[in-house]
């Protein structure tokens, strides 16, 4: 039996990883390895406190070098279902089955409507943040694809930046009225480019020429991973100390919402691993 079983290697469950190694206590943790891909694929990363302008690789280097010096290993299991069990969950990874006393899902945003090349492109001329990696498109033209109204906000960050930006907005009553963005009526079909992005094929058959894609997309409920378990928005409901709607089952990172950052992820994380900490204690294990 462990204490906790942390599903996903982002930094999220990395940070929530080291802070109960630090308390020892018996931690799984499910995931890639390396760990941090995600991280990796990022061009270069402004806002992470005391690291200004570090690559992505940089950073995922020194993510994985901190979790082997801490003695963190790597469960390469993909877990496929968790089912409370009273006091404790019981977790189904392939034919394996574990049992923990507490779980952590940091299984950040799942990757759905992507369009054919998106994926390969990632960190090519490809983001998923704003924030991240508009400072790189200054004076460039970009193509923005955005699913929610509510993530407006980031499209005018972009259009501070960039010379010129074509958006295609998938949803209804869109605000943005800027003299350097064009709101597009073509559905984009595919990303093109080999080792960098170059445009966007669209259902028309021609191909808008752009700098970068930036694809601002609501995430995917995570709740049929667990039976039960209360999202908001596609995200996972938590309160203040992380924990979901099921006793002593925690969520951080980009599962819980948006902003998607590194930052907010790693603080997420430390917090979970003290409620996990508080209710071990409070459970006498």
């Amino acid at each position: 039996m462990f204490d906790a079983a942390i599903i996903g290697t982002g930094p999220g469950g990395l940070s929530a990883a080291l802070t109960l190694k630090i308390h020892g206590k018996n931690v799984i943790w499910f995931g890639a390895n390396p760990i941090c891909e995600k991280v990796a694929k990022a061009e270069k990363i402004n806002n992470y406190p005391g690291l200004p302008a570090i690559s992505g690789a940089a950073l995922a280097a020194a993510f994985q070098q901190h979790a082997e010096q801490m003695g963190l290993t790597v469960t390469e299991q993909v877990v496929t279902s968790i089912i409370p069990m009273g006091e404790h969950y019981a977790l189904s990874a392939g034919a394996d089955f574990y049992e923990a006393k507490t779980v952590l899902l940091a299984t950040g945003t799942a990757a759905a409507g992507t369009l054919p090349g998106e994926p390969e492109l990632l960190g090519r001329g490809v983001s998923y943040c704003a924030t991240c990696d508009g400072m790189l498109y200054r004076g460039k033209r970009i193509a923005v694809i955005c699913t929610a109204k509510r993530l407006e906000h980031e499209i005018s960050y972009l259009a501070e930046l960039a010379e010129h930006i074509d958006l295609f907005a998938f949803y209804k009553d869109c605000a943005i009225d800027l003299p350097n963005v064009t709101l597009r009526t073509e559905k984009p079909q595919g990303v093109e480019g080999s080792s960098r992005f170059t445009g966007l094929k669209l259902n028309t058959g021609d191909t808008l020429e752009a700098d970068g894609l930036f694809c601002l997309r609501t995430a995917v409920s995570l709740n049929t991973l667990l039976p039960g378990l209360e999202t908001e928005d596609g995200h996972i409901r938590v309160d203040r100390g992380q924990e979901t709607s099921m006793k002593n089952c925690f969520a951080a990172g980009d599962c819980t919402g948006r902003p998607y950052q590194y930052t907010k992820a790693v603080g997420e994380g430390n917090v979970a691993a003290h409620s996990i900490i508080r209710a071990l204690a409070e459970s006498g294990a």
